[in-house]
């Protein structure tokens, strides 16, 4: 059985420490590093703290120490940091698993740049069932292609400086593709005032943002008559953990390219 080495951004976060956690636990996986920025929870000590474990590693803002010897560093950051840590990555020859959302343009066109040279996975969402739930809704926008006014509802923490998430989005880009639709021309982002009655193809977005929730998204397909929903609800990060090594151990033997969790799963058609 292959050891994977595996760095980790962001250790001291709420995410940070749950991936942690997650390659500590595997036994195919050794934590090889920890990224974190100075003052930040636990830098400078050993990640392991926290679950009573030691693994040698401290967390340093030191990327080439951080990556010495990593063969993926999972990254759950903010744009900025990620296309920092993506420079050393390719550097480096490591490869990437990012979480990270909220990119623009020009820093996707730098994923898509670095993809060329290393293998990275980039989902805005890791989580199994999460993934299953784009399938689901990709089915169910091909069989109800008319008379369904379809809106997106997405929950988050507090601390959540995106919206609407990356998961939400993506959930529009999968229905809008499905029904032959661009998501940037029919996405409408909340509404207010007198909007006037609803564009029939439009796509719309709500947001909710307070205290401890993890992550839950509904798409509403709202008919006459019927309303059909399929929702997602996390109850902690576990979820985008395990799919992150699920990650991992996929890019060990694949040729540079930006491949996603639909890749990973073999849910592509």
């Amino acid at each position: 059985m292959r050891i994977m080495n595996i760095a980790v951004a962001g250790a001291g976060g709420r995410m940070g420490r749950m991936l942690v956690e997650a390659v500590i636990g595997a036994a195919d996986a050794r934590l090889s590093g920890a990224i974190d920025l100075p003052g930040s929870p636990g830098f400078g000590r050993d990640p392991g703290e926290a679950i009573g474990q030691t693994t040698g590693v401290q967390v340093t803002d030191d990327l080439a120490t951080a990556l010495a010897g990593a063969d993926v560093l999972i990254d759950f950051t903010r744009p900025e940091g990620t296309l920092r840590h993506l420079a050393a990555a390719q550097a480096g020859g490591v490869r990437m698993v990012i979480g990270t959302t909220g990119f623009d343009e020009a820093g996707l066109a730098s994923l898509r740049e670095a993809a060329t040279r290393i293998p990275i996975v980039a989902a805005p969402n890791m989580s199994v069932g999460v993934n299953a739930t784009l399938r689901l809704l990709e089915v169910a926008a091909r069989m109800l292609p008319e008379g369904y006014d379809i809106e997106i509802i997405e929950a988050h923490h507090r601390h959540k400086i995106d919206a609407p998430s990356g998961t939400a989005l993506r959930m529009g880009e999968v229905v809008a593709a499905a029904l032959g639709r661009r998501l940037d021309e029919v996405a409408v982002h909340g509404r207010h005032g007198v909007t006037g009655e609803r564009d029939p193809s439009s796509i719309g977005f709500s947001v909710i943002r307070g205290g401890d929730i993890v992550g839950e998204h509904t798409v509403m397909f709202a008919g006459l008559g019927e309303r059909i929903e399929i929702t997602h609800k996390s109850a902690s990060r576990q979820g985008y953990a395990s799919g992150s090594l699920r990650a991992c151990r996929f890019l060990i033997e694949r040729a540079p390219g930006l491949y996603d969790m639909q890749d990973v799963l073999g849910l592509r058609p």
